[in-house]
């Protein structure tokens, strides 16, 4: 009976996990979901320390007063628009706890029952091998992404002669050290895996360019996921299997909806490296056309005497932090009785959800937001598609130019509204790198400067 309620105990945390991904799968249900998973995790860390293993509480309890303090400091400093790469190191953390408690449990194994120093059963070998080389790789990865989001690292691929051999053949020598080290269960073996994972790491993630950073932040999610998962069988811990393999799969799945969002398979992603960050000169049209540039003046005149709009999000919009004075435009446009909504691209921002979690932080009516598949055909019969800091996810070339890196990837069609507003801070090319021709489409005007400041002047041009 001693394990009884600590079983349960975990059983109703696991279920509070499940409710939480449940809950965060829409806007309407997300903060219940969030409670959810609070509750969740509160109860397998109590339910944790209650346990007869749990020999000493004062290095427990420091870690928690000390990882807490971290990570409260963090969340109140933290900007929404730095939360993507916040996310990337969040996983390079649990990376390295997964790589930390296999060497742990790999020197020291009669603490966790799994054996003896040389004796090691071979389940926790195959178990511990899998769970640090996974670990290592999201260790190395997700600090690259770290430094690609943070601007640290160019975000232009990094490619290299014979790249694709070099990691094919890295991988193969990783499983061939697993299977000796559960062979032989020689300490070289081990540590071996640990340096050719981290290596591994690195090489998987630096060819991989800007456009696609928001597939590899949900695909090291659900690396860290299986390793936490890998590593809970080491410790022989039901809840951290279970927990570790709702992060991995949904962590998964969603790299899936993103690749598919993309119109593109895992693998090229993986594999293919497109979407490098570039210093965006100003472009050229075909036959030297001028891009129309307009004021906030303009753009109100237009929104006002508009009966439909449609507002497309992007990255831009989240650096100058002009969500709330976004939603305060839609206002005043929604009093004169102008129909607003939002469009949202599966890959806008940086991250899955970047512009959905921004936009209801400035309280924009859910209803009001739209995925891709839902109003893309809409641009036909709207006004004005009012454009704010997105490029790339509005690039005709997408679907004109076969020899683009974007090609294929599905787009918002706001080239066929009758007029294109496009707030931007250059005429320069967007995170991919690709120059984008709809700057010079007759029906678009240009507007210059801070997306922010260009709101707040358009509220002012419509209220007076």
């Amino acid at each position: 009976m001693s394990m009884t309620i600590p079983l349960l105990s975990y059983l109703v945390s696991s279920v509070c996990c499940i409710m939480a991904l449940r809950g965060l799968s829409g806007p309407n249900t997300a903060k219940g979901g969030m409670y959810f998973g609070i509750a969740g995790m509160a109860l397998a860390i109590v339910t944790t320390l209650t346990l007869p293993a749990v020999a000493s509480y004062g290095t427990i309890i420091l870690g928690i007063v000390i990882g807490g303090a971290i990570g409260g400091g963090i969340a109140k400093k933290i900007e929404m628009t730095a939360l993507p790469q916040l996310v990337a190191a969040f996983h390079s953390l649990v990376g390295l706890a997964a790589v930390l408690i296999a060497a742990a449990a790999f020197s020291s194994p009669e603490s966790y029952g799994i054996g003896e120093t040389g004796d090691i059963h071979v389940g926790s070998l195959i178990e511990m091998s899998l769970g640090v080389a996974i670990g290592a790789i999201t260790f190395t990865g997700s600090i690259i992404a770290f430094g690609k989001l943070q601007g640290l690292i160019s975000g232009k691929p990094v490619v290299f002669k014979g790249q694709h051999p070099v990691n094919a053949a890295l991988g193969v020598l990783l499983l061939v050290l697993i299977i000796t080290l559960c062979a032989t269960q020689v300490a070289a073996a081990f540590w071996a895996i640990i340096a050719v994972a981290l290596l591994l790491g690195v090489l998987m993630i630096i060819p991989i360019g800007g456009a696609d950073m928001p597939v590899i932040v949900s695909m090291l999610n659900s690396y860290s996921g299986w390793a936490a998962a890998g590593i809970g069988f080491t410790l022989q811990n039901t809840l951290l299997i279970v927990v570790g393999a709702l992060v991995g799969a949904s962590g998964a799945i969603l790299s899936y909806i993103m690749c598919k969002g993309m119109n593109r398979s895992f693998f090229n992603v993986i594999l293919g490296g497109f979407g490098g960050e570039t210093a965006g000169a100003a472009v050229v049209g075909d036959n030297d056309k001028q891009a129309k540039i307009g004021s906030a003046e303009d753009a109100a005149f237009i929104l006002k005497n508009a009966s439909s709009v449609i507002i497309v999000p992007g990255y831009g919009m989240a650096v100058a932090q002009a969500q709330h004075a976004l939603r305060e435009m839609a206002d005043v446009l929604k009093k004169e009785g102008v129909k607003v909504r939002y469009a949202i691209h599966p890959v806008a921002g940086r991250m899955p959800g970047h512009m959905n979690v921004l936009l209801a932080e400035a309280n924009v009516p859910y209803e009001d937001v739209q995925e891709l598949e839902e109003i893309n055909r809409d641009f036909s019969q709207t006004d004005v598609a009012f454009v704010i800091g997105a490029n790339d996810i509005t690039n005709p070339a997408a679907k004109k130019d076969p020899k683009s890196p974007i090609y294929g990837m599905p787009i918002l069609d706001v080239e066929a509204a009758g007029t294109v507003l496009f707030v931007k801070r250059s005429l320069g090319s967007g995170y991919a790198g690709v120059d984008n021709e709809l700057f010079f489409y007759d029906n678009t005007m240009m507007l210059l400067g801070d997306a922010k400041k260009m709101c707040e002047g358009i509220i002012k041009a419509l209220e007076h």
